[in-house]
């Protein structure tokens, strides 16, 4: 396995094409934009830069590895050749499968189709495809190149042999794949969100402040950031989307998204992506932006 395609240039997208082309694979990004393409590329070369002034890669290792990267467009083009297609697009259900149906046209009767959601079912998106067997997920930690975990999902009918082979792959990347089954938010989120979720219900009720919250987990939890903005990190639109996805698969009240993260994600306050969440990142500051507004 040696060629990769990677369909989606955002965040995870050029994080996830980063880490195999430095790796030595050859790797087609694809995005359906040039200006979102240059943009990925533009972020992949600034955490190369970063590499290189702390003297983990040499200037050669950056050139090499951005050597390693073409793009493209269009997927029938890109994922032309493919071994492996890692899917990072936006987490939505109907873009996603859409774009499999694509994939099962585009692509040879062997190449693996693999989607980096945090949440959505595998199952569903395999099932799209004339080969569920082939399809599976990898949901890469952010910031990619530098998080070492990687969920490995499994679908109903993806098969052992797939398994292996994406195990392996990821091990190939210097990364630790973990296994697990195909169930909304996997581990790793069905644990991470609900936290997250009830640390905003007890912003939401009074009990605390967001600065106050987030100590409180700093210091007393040893969690590297707070909750709240650890949710900003992540955006909070994507944690309502995956909260959505644990409420309507398991129908249970405790994954119902807190109304104060509702109210905040349909004003526009989505965290660090839109410069405003629970802090506020205009100016290069922190400072608690949540107001009686959003209550």
């Amino acid at each position: 396995m040696k060629n990769i395609a990677v369909i989606g240039a955002g965040t995870m997208g050029n994080g996830i094409a980063h880490s195999f082309a430095q790796s030595g694979f050859t790797v087609n990004l694809i995005d359906i934009s040039d200006a979102a393409l240059k943009r990925g590329l533009n972020t992949i070369s600034k955490n190369l830069d970063r590499m290189v002034a702390k003297e983990k890669i040499s200037e050669t290792d950056k050139t090499n590895t951005l050597s390693n990267i073409s793009t493209f467009t269009s997927i029938p083009e890109g994922v032309k050749n493919s071994d492996l297609v890692i899917e990072a697009a936006t987490e939505n259900l109907s873009l996603k499968l859409k774009i499999f149906k694509q994939l099962d046209e585009a692509t040879s009767k062997n190449t693996i189709l693999a989607t980096n959601t945090s949440s959505i079912s595998i199952t569903e998106i395999a099932a799209v495809t004339s080969k569920p067997d082939l399809v599976i997920g990898m949901h890469f930690m952010n910031p990619v190149p530098i998080m070492t975990l990687v969920e490995i999902i499994r679908g109903y009918n993806t098969s052992d042999e797939t398994t292996k082979t994406i195990m392996n792959l990821s091990e190939t990347l210097g990364k630790t794949p973990v296994e697990v089954n195909d169930y909304p938010g996997f581990v790793a989120n069905r644990i991470l969100i609900p936290m997250l979720n009830e640390s905003i219900e007890t912003l939401y009720n009074g009990v605390a402040g967001v600065t106050e919250i987030d100590t409180v987990m700093k210091l007393g939890m040893a969690h590297p950031m707070g909750p709240l903005q650890l949710a900003d990190f992540i955006g909070l639109d994507v944690c309502l989307s995956i909260l959505n996805v644990m409420y309507n698969g398991f129908k249970n009240p405790k994954y119902a998204p807190c109304p104060l993260l509702v109210n905040m994600v349909n004003a526009g306050k989505l965290g660090i992506k839109s410069g405003e969440g629970f802090y506020d990142y205009s100016e290069n500051r922190k400072a608690e932006t949540v107001s009686k507004q959003f209550s």
